[in-house]
């Protein structure tokens, strides 16, 4: 986790952080267990808490509905950007809702087929600079994001 989360800190009791607002919390566990925990959430804590994995045993515990495409649609009517004009990038479950929002979805070449089935666009892989490449795509006006006279 501190891989990706430079400011944790380890507690004993939920109690140490009474006063914070929790917004998610990150699980890892064995890819085995990802589908069922994902399942009992969805059962027993439906209205709750809402489960979405991001791959290689992750599994985030968010509020329901407060998923990125909830962040992206605060950000695009604060700035009055169509989702037509949002570019997005995903690779796992945690990204789907962005990306069915985004008019300019890209699935990166090594995300699961459900996430590809859910874009616009494919991506190179996260190991070949996937984003960057499709940025740079964008900036040098290239298709899909070619203007039309």
């Amino acid at each position: 986790m501190r891989h990706y989360c430079h400011r944790l800190r380890h507690i004993s009791s939920i109690d140490e952080v009474a006063d914070d607002k929790l917004f998610k919390f990150a699980l890892n566990l064995s890819d085995d267990h990802v589908e069922p925990l994902m399942a009992d959430i969805a059962r027993l804590h439906h209205g709750a808490a809402a489960a979405t994995s991001s791959g290689h045993g992750s599994v985030d515990l968010i509020v329901p509905g407060h998923h990125k495409a909830h962040g992206l649609n605060l950000l695009a009517q604060r700035w009055g950007i169509s989702h037509d004009a949002v570019l997005a990038f995903g690779d796992g479950g945690n990204d789907l809702e962005m990306l069915r929002q985004s008019g300019f979805s890209f699935a990166m070449a090594n995300a699961p087929q459900r996430i590809k089935e859910a874009t616009r666009y494919l991506a190179p892989g996260n190991n070949d600079q996937g984003v960057l490449q499709v940025i740079e795509q964008m900036l040098a006006g290239e298709p899909p994001f070619a203007m039309h006279s």
